[in-house]
């Protein structure tokens, strides 16, 4: 579902000062029927794995790089004006999300570096998903998230085929305008209707744990004391 008008800023704060792992923990709350879709489940790389989470409206698009575009020059520099309109307009923040469609040659030329980094920030993105490659890390524009599926010297014929509609990234399937949070665990898709209901899921998922990781780091810990917490956890709501 995608709403008319973006989710409020201050609960896209909020839900940004929680890690994915604890998304994913408060979605099986409040959506556990999802506990088995909408989140990445490949592993993917993160050169910048010290940045804060990102949360972000999706912005979807196909790449290929072992073909050639067959498209005629002015036909490819129309589109690549089309691309950065969509990627720069409509509710954000945005974040990118590419799938590599090459098959087997998946990550064979990177979309992305120094240069598309930087546009894409300056775009008002917050970073990029992509099962893809990436390269020019040093070069790389301050702040922009990555989680790319490989890290590679050259960009080949790499060119955007499609964009605005359904991706599937390292298992997470995903649409134009979709919520997506993200950090250097992976990424996960949150519907708009249960973004509100995410916080407080998050913070009864801290409470439970709570007596388990006190009991677990304590220097007087026993099996006891284990049981102990866990039926205390569990009579948390």
């Amino acid at each position: 579902m995608t709403p008319s008008a973006p989710l409020s800023a201050s609960l896209l704060e909020i839900l940004a000062r929680y890690d994915t792992p604890t998304i994913c923990n408060a979605m099986e709350i409040v959506a556990p029927e999802r506990r088995l879709i909408g989140y990445t489940t490949r592993p993917l790389v993160c050169p910048f794995p010290d940045l804060p989470p990102m949360v972000g409206y999706a912005r979807t698009v196909t790449i290929r790089s072992v073909l050639k575009s067959d498209l005629p020059p002015a036909e490819q520099a129309r589109r690549r004006i089309d691309y950065y309109e969509y990627i720069g307009t409509g509710q954000g923040p945005r974040i990118t999300v590419i799938q590599d469609i090459d098959g087997p040659d998946i990550g064979y030329g990177a979309f992305w570096g120094e240069v598309q980094s930087n546009v894409h920030k300056a775009l008002g993105c917050l970073g990029v998903i992509t099962d893809g490659s990436i390269r020019d890390i040093p070069q790389w524009a301050p702040g922009f998230q990555a989680l790319a599926g490989s890290i590679g010297p050259s960009h080949a014929w790499v060119h955007a085929e499609h964009f605005g509609g359904e991706v599937r990234v390292a298992g997470m399937t995903v649409r134009n305008d979709d919520l997506i949070h993200a950090d250097r665990h992976g990424a996960i898709v949150i519907p708009h209707d249960l973004a509100a209901k995410i916080p407080d899921a998050a913070e009864l998922c801290g409470r439970r744990e709570t007596p388990i990781l006190e009991i677990a780091r304590s220097a007087d810990f026993s099996l006891e004391k284990l049981k102990a917490a866990l039926k205390r956890s569990a009579e948390i709501h």
